[in-house]
């Protein structure tokens, strides 16, 4: 996902996204410890995306409480 795409969504839609991406990351890990994934670069993208989301929900609370 890309950062001007996630800061045009709310906090409900970024917190769904959260959730998705959380989701979607144990399912790679546990198909990665079978041995069953081919494309193990998801990982490190997945992680990189749950940053971005967890880093403009933070943003955003801050500039709510000021």
């Amino acid at each position: 996902m890309k950062t001007e795409d996630l800061r045009t969504k709310s906090d409900d839609e970024l917190s769904e996204a959260l959730l998705n991406a959380k989701k979607e990351s144990f399912n790679l890990r546990f198909r990665r410890a079978n041995g069953q994934v081919e494309q193990t670069h998801q990982m490190r993208i997945l992680r990189r995306d749950v940053a971005k989301i967890k880093t403009l929900l933070g943003e955003r609370r801050r500039a709510a409480k000021s």
